[in-house]
């Protein structure tokens, strides 16, 4: 056990799950269900709690201390009610209702901080989610960075997506991923001073007009969704494959990335895949229904979306994620370590 915390402690890798073990999925007395099935028995994005006739209130909380707060494409406002939103949406469930709390440093200036909680309304007010209550609190100088926000969010479920994908499931995407890590990652090491980002922009937003119509339709055969966030495409993929006890494999030249992307990444030495996507979702979907969810994806307007995979049976590979790379051979795709990408979102 480490001494102090690090900053990979926060970077939804590695450290992060040794530290929510530790911290948390240790204590079995607390995360024990109690009457009526509330209780945590899978480290998820958010919770599903039974309110009867066969629905589920969803609920996810999220902290947003992204740096800057403004950036190509959005700011932490629009990222932390699209975050909040779209937990609930892989979940399964129809987002209704938020919370906010609001920490701001003193010496913050008043337009920008209205320019955030504008964007942040705007949001809401388009996806007809409603805010119920929140909190607003200033630190002094010196003692906070900029600003932070943290959302509740709240939906309604009649079909939960749970999280666990079978041997057989086709994984796919919904369109580029790594878009917001790699604007993030452009502005925090000056390779961005015009503010262009070579044309890249982060691809943060709800994902509310893909994830309902396609719970709606096919929700029985999604076994897993989830938006890859800190850690990635990476991530995601290592947590799936220890859920199932199986092995995943993906094709590279079939994971959709911008070019700008890839060239952020290698100059700094970093796995695109291990880069968050802020406006992205990966399902593992049955393979009798894989090809009319990629369709729909695509009649909704995620043109780019792909099957870039295959959860299989494997005892020798159990756990695993295997990544076929374009040069023909296979190499193990890691859950990223470090601190990649330090407050990303």
């Amino acid at each position: 056990m480490e001494r102090v915390i690090r900053l990979a402690h926060g970077a939804g890798g590695v450290e992060t799950s040794q530290i929510l073990d530790l911290l948390f999925f240790s204590r079995g007395d607390i995360l024990k269900k109690v009457e009526g099935g509330v209780g945590l028995d899978f480290p998820d994005d958010a919770a599903a709690i039974p309110i009867g006739d066969g629905r589920y209130l969803v609920v996810t909380v999220d902290s947003y201390t992204v740096n800057p707060p403004f950036f190509p494409g959005g700011d932490i406002g629009v990222l932390a009610a699209s975050g909040s939103i779209n937990d609930v949406l892989m979940m399964g469930g129809r987002p209704i209702a938020m919370l906010d709390a609001v920490v701001v440093e003193e010496g913050f200036p008043m337009d920008d901080l209205k320019k955030i909680m504008d964007s942040m309304m705007r949001i809401l007010r388009e996806e007809g989610v409603a805010l119920i209550g929140g909190d607003f609190k200033v630190m002094p100088r010196g003692q906070l960075d900029k600003i932070v926000i943290t959302t509740v969010g709240i939906g309604v479920a009649e079909r939960l997506i749970l999280d666990k994908p079978r041997p057989g499931d086709k994984i796919i995407v919904s369109g580029h991923l790594g878009d917001h890590g790699a604007v993030i990652l452009a502005r925090q090491m000056g390779l961005d001073e015009g503010g262009s980002s070579g044309g890249l922009v982060s691809d943060v937003r709800p994902l509310t007009r893909l994830m309902l119509p396609l719970v709606e339709k096919y929700g029985s055969y999604i076994h897993a969704a989830r938006d890859p966030t800190r850690g990635g495409l990476a991530m995601v993929l290592n947590d799936w494959a220890k859920a199932a006890g199986a092995v995943i494999v993906v094709e590279e030249e079939a994971i959709p990335i911008r070019p700008q992307v890839a060239s952020y990444a290698n100059m700094l030495g970093v796995d695109p895949l291990a880069l968050a996507s802020e406006g992205a979702a990966v399902l593992a979907v049955d393979p009798s229904a894989a090809e009319e969810v990629l369709e729909q994806m695509k009649r909704l307007g995620f043109e780019h979306a792909a099957v870039i995979g295959e959860v299989k049976a494997s005892e020798r590979y159990r756990g695993y994620v295997l990544l076929k790379t374009v040069a023909g051979g296979l190499r193990i795709l890691e859950a990223p370590r470090g601190d990649l990408v330090p407050r990303i979102c």
